[in-house]
C-alpha cells in the first residue's frame, strides 16, 4: 500500500484487495458495521450476515473480479465516492459505489454498473 495515499484511498485499496482475494469474512469483519446496509436498483441487504451471503453469492456470479482502473475517486472525512472498470466471467463493467462511513466502517453501500461489455463482444 502507497504510505502516501489518504484514509479513504486506503480504505478503499483494502476493499478491492478483499474483494479480488474473495475473502468475504474479512471483508464483513473489516471493513463493514455489524448493521451496515447496501443499496443498489436490484438489491437491498441489511447486516452482516446477509451481506457474507450476499457477497459470497456475487462473487461466486461474477467467477471473482479483477479491478483494472479506478476512473474517478473522491472522499470526505466519512464517505467514499468512486467509479471503476472491473473485469469477471460476465465481462468488462463500469460501476460505481458510495461508502458511507461510521466509526471506520461502512454504514451504507450504494452501488450500481452504468456499462457492461460482455467477454464474447469483446473478443470480436
Amino acid at each position: 500500500m502507497k504510505t502516501d495515499s489518504t484514509p479513504g484511498r486506503r480504505f478503499y485499496e483494502r476493499q478491492i484487495e478483499l474483494l479480488e482475494a474473495g475473502d468475504v469474512d474479512r471483508l464483513i469483519d473489516e471493513q463493514y458495521r455489524k448493521d451496515a446496509t447496501l443499496v443498489g436498483f436490484d438489491v437491498l441487504v441489511k447486516g452482516s450476515d446477509a451481506l457474507r451471503e450476499h457477497f459470497r453469492e456475487y462473487l461466486d456470479h461474477l467467477g471473482g473480479l479483477e479491478v483494472l482502473s479506478t476512473d474517478k475517486f473522491t472522499e470526505t472525512e466519512d464517505s467514499i465516492f468512486f467509479e471503476a472498470t472491473v473485469l469477471s466471467k460476465l465481462g468488462e463493467a463500469k460501476v460505481y459505489d458510495v461508502f458511507l462511513l461510521r466509526d471506520g466502517r461502512i454504514s451504507h453501500h450504494f452501488t450500481g454498473v452504468t456499462s457492461v461489455v460482455p467477454l464474447r463482444a469483446q473478443e470480436a
